[in-house]
């Protein structure tokens, strides 16, 4: 089989431009993972047309795969051209301070309530503990969000 590989890469190469080895290479190894799978179909007489013909079914997945990707992408786009509010509060540089400045745990109850819209009730459901315990760490993690707030100087 190493001597079908060059041959393989050539191919695949050659009908996708631009291509980064590490694609290159995934693409390769795919096609070779399904030869060996198949090795029993395989026809003595036409190996290397055989394996080629794998290699173009796996480009042609890949190159679906991509399509869907990239439209996928530009639905996003399309839905998503104006900025979120997270993303125009995250661009203040004094709100970025103070969230990077929390525990990761604190940011994270904190934002499932603020941003992700949750109850308190929800919070804990997410967290896995009391309605007690997320209500206490959500209060603990908006009083070191004003203070870490208030505290950023521009300067």
């Amino acid at each position: 089989m190493r001597d079908y590989e060059s041959a393989v890469g050539n191919y695949l190469r050659r009908r996708l431009y631009p291509l980064s080895n590490a694609d290159l290479d995934d693409l390769v190894a795919e096609t070779f993972t399904i030869v060996w799978r198949r090795f029993d179909a395989m026809p003595s007489d036409a190996e290397l047309p055989w394996i080629i013909g794998v290699a173009r079914n796996v480009l042609h997945n890949a190159q679906r795969s991509r399509h869907r990707r990239i439209a996928y992408e530009g639905a996003v786009r399309v839905h998503g051209d104006s900025p979120s509010t997270e993303d125009i509060v995250v661009a203040d540089a004094r709100v970025r301070h103070a969230l990077e400045a929390l525990r990761a745990d604190e940011r994270e109850v904190l934002l499932l309530h603020a941003w992700d819209g949750l109850s308190v009730a929800d919070v804990a459901r997410v967290l896995g503990v009391s309605t007690d315990a997320a209500a206490v760490r959500l209060s603990r993690a908006r009083h070191h969000f004003r203070t870490h707030f208030d505290e950023w100087d521009e300067s």
